[in-house]
Formats: structure tokens, C-alpha cells, sequence
């Protein structure tokens, strides 16, 4: 047997010993509040749909948690997205700069706009957008041409840029904000995994002109399907409710809508388990952080990087990861893993290396490349044996 095996062995072990169960999936929700209460009140009300008083005190709740002025609930993080980047004035045939590591749905996101993603590379420190790569990015290929910022190479405009909170830890965003600055960009967070972290003290998504976060049932709080976007900006956040409500005006019995508009609007009954959740997030952070450190220890043990906070930052350690030396391992890993019944997963194949996307302007991506191929998530779910502590 090899030391690669032994150390596999060794591995699939401890997190079946860690959930004390012979099959673990990758993240399930936990439910130890008002939800059903809620669900129920939900639907003796009959506001099922995003007519009904959950939905307004969920926006509440966000926005005193992480300390924006304004939380607009959505149906999930991708719809949420979009019509941020729509509310910009992303148009059709713009290009939008992100990064390549990220679930898919942040460049559909751009695609939906009729937009092309522009993939630059991130930092391995903390997995989202490289501040150098997108100053250099900036400086090589870009010109202002009647005061519009022009990509040198396609011809196109450039209207936005999309930083991603990899699994909860937060990017150097206030870097970035400064760089699109200088070049007139306006930067909208796609913080959809990073609901409870912070960087240098702010939460994740209210750093930018707006910011996105989901409510998947995998996320740190579920709704069961649900996103927000986040903004200070007042004008905004009324255009985007009136947009996510299929721009309909105001009236008691007359349906007359003003411009395109989205159906959108999160309903009652997504946000009545939301506002349960988000009333113990503190407990449910305090430990997801207690499994991150006993996994810190364990894989230190063993001699593997196990994924931390970057020093600057407080993440939500929402997905835990790990990073083998080399593709072959990692795979040898994940094969080894999920045989025996333990869910761990690659992480998301570059998304400038998709069919829809291959085409799209991209940089030089040593890191992305690396990490590609590299990492590995590992079950994130609470064990019930910490829950119970």
C-alpha cells in the first residue's frame, strides 16, 4: 500500500468518525429554529408567493446583519446578479471582467445581460480576483475612447467588474474597488457564498456598488432557493424592487408595467424559513468555524494545506478545502473518496475552459490553472456531535 493510500485511508476515516455516519454528503442545511413555526404561519396567512410580511422582515434581518442599507430578496443568487449588473446598464455586446474560478452562474449571470465575461486571474492567498492581474489587465489592453472604457483587443465595452468571495473567504475587494476606480468601473460583489464573512472588519458584499448573496439550500442559511443583492445606494435598490417585480406601478386594482421587468421577487414562504435561520446564524458560524479548526489540525497532521482565512479577514469557512501537490493525486483522492461513500468534490473546472465561454478574452491563469487542479472540498456540513456540544 502507498503513502498516498494510507493517507486516503486515513482521511475517509476521520470525517466518517468526525459525522459518525458511513455515507457523508458534501453540505446539508441544519434546521434548529422557527422554521416549521414560521412555515406554518406562512401558509395560514395564505402569502405564499412574494406578497406577504416574511419577505420584508428577511430584507430587514440581512441588512442589520451585515450592515447595508439596503437587502432586496430575490429568487436566487444568479437572478440576483443579473439584475444588479442589468441595473448598472450592463447592455448587450459589453464585457464585464471576472475570474475564471467560480460556479458558473456569476459569468451566466454576465451572458444573461448579453454580455461577454473578460477572465483575469485570482490570488492563491485567498482563491477570488487578483488585484494585480486586474490592474495589469487594465493597463495593457485597455484605452478611453469618448469617454468609454474600450477593450484595446475585442473593440467592446467594458462596464463592470465581478469579484468572487471564493467558499466564504473574502478577496482583497477593497484593492480591486480602488484599481476599477481609476478606470471608471463600477464593482459589484458576487458574495454569494460569503453570507458572515468579513474583510478587515465589513461584511463581504457591501464594499462594492452592490453585492449578490444566495440562499441555496448548500449555504450557510438556506431559504431553500433565494439570493439578495445589497447595496447604500437608495435610487438603486428602488429600481431594482420595481424590476424584480415585473415593473409593475403601483395601484389597487389596474395592472400597468412601465418597462421590462423580471419576476424576480423572492416569495413569502422561501423567506419565512430564511428569517428563522438567519435568527441563529451567529450560533451556526460560531460552528462552522469550530469544524474548520478541527480540520486545520487534523490535515496539518498529515502534512496537506488545508484552505484557511486569508490574515486579513474572517471567513465563513462555508465549503472547506484542501490542496494536493498535484492533479493526479487530487484525483486519485477524490476517486478513493467518494467509492467509500464520502462526497468531496473537484473544484469547478475553469469556466474560460467551458464551451459556452472558451472564446471570451482571458489572461494569463498560472493560478486558476493551478487550483484547478488541485483542490479539493471536503464535507461542510455541521456534524450533529459539535451541534450538540
Amino acid at each position: 500500500m502507498t503513502k498516498c493510500s494510507d493517507k486516503y485511508i486515513a482521511i475517509v476515516q476521520f470525517i466518517k468518525e468526525l459525522y459518525h455516519k458511513d455515507t457523508v454528503f458534501l453540505h446539508e442545511p441544519i434546521f434548529l429554529g422557527n422554521e416549521k413555526k414560521y412555515l406554518e404561519e406562512c401558509i395560514d396567512s395564505t402569502f405564499v408567493s412574494y406578497v406577504g410580511e416574511f419577505v420584508g422582515q428577511f430584507e430587514r434581518e440581512i441588512e442589520k446583519f451585515t450592515g447595508t442599507g439596503y437587502a432586496i430578496a430575490t429568487v436566487n443568487g444568479t437572478a440576483a446578479l443579473h439584475l444588479a449588473l442589468l441595473t448598472l446598464g450592463v447592455k448587450y455586446g459589453d464585457e464585464v471582467i471576472t475570474q475564471p474560478l467560480t460556479f458558473v452562474a456569476t459569468a451566466n449571470a454576465i451572458a444573461h445581460c448579453g454580455a461577454n465575461p473578460i477572465f483575469i486571474d485570482v490570488d492563491l492567498e485567498n482563491l477570488g480576483m487578483s488585484p494585480e492581474s486586474l490592474k495589469d489587465f487594465l493597463k495593457k489592453y485597455t484605452k478611453i475612447k469618448n469617454r468609454v472604457l474600450i477593450n484595446k483587443i475585442s473593440g467592446k465595452r467594458i462596464s463592470a467588474v465581478v469579484p468572487v468571495h471564493v467558499f466564504g473567504h473574502p478577496c482583497k475587494i477593497d484593492k480591486i474597488i480602488s484599481i476599477s476606480e481609476e478606470y471608471g468601473l463600477p464593482v459589484v460583489e458576487d458574495a454569494a457564498e460569503a453570507l458572515g464573512s468579513f474583510y478587515k472588519g465589513k461584511h463581504c458584499g457591501t464594499f462594492g456598488i452592490m453585492g449578490i448573496l444566495s440562499f441555496n439550500g448548500n449555504k450557510i442559511i438556506t431559504t431553500g432557493g433565494g439570493g439578495a443583492i445589497l447595496t447604500d445606494n437608495p435610487e438603486l435598490a428602488e429600481k431594482i424592487r420595481h424590476l424584480s417585480t415585473t415593473a409593475k406601478v403601483s395601484h389597487p386594482y389596474h395592472y400597468y408595467h412601465d418597462e421590462i421587468g423580471y419576476n424576480y421577487r423572492m416569495p413569502n414562504i422561501n423567506a419565512a424559513i430564511g428569517l428563522a435561520q438567519i435568527e441563529y446564524i451567529s450560533k451556526i458560524l460560531e460552528l462552522k468555524r469550530e469544524l474548520a479548526l478541527i480540520y486545520r489540525e487534523f490535515f496539518n497532521s498529515l502534512s496537506l494545506s488545508f484552505i484557511t482565512e486569508p490574515r486579513y479577514a474572517k471567513s465563513n469557512y462555508w465549503l472547506n478545502a484542501i490542496l494536493f501537490d498535484n492533479a493526479n493525486e487530487r484525483e486519485s483522492f477524490l476517486e478513493f473518496a467518494v467509492n467509500n461513500s464520502v462526497q468531496c468534490r473537484a473544484a469547478w473546472r475553469l469556466i474560460s475552459n467551458l464551451p459556452m465561454y472558451e472564446k471570451c478574452f482571458k489572461t494569463e491563469l498560472q493560478n486558476s490553472i493551478k487550483l484547478e487542479n488541485t483542490i479539493a472540498n471536503i464535507p461542510s456540513g455541521i456534524p450533529s456531535r459539535i451541534i450538540k456540544k
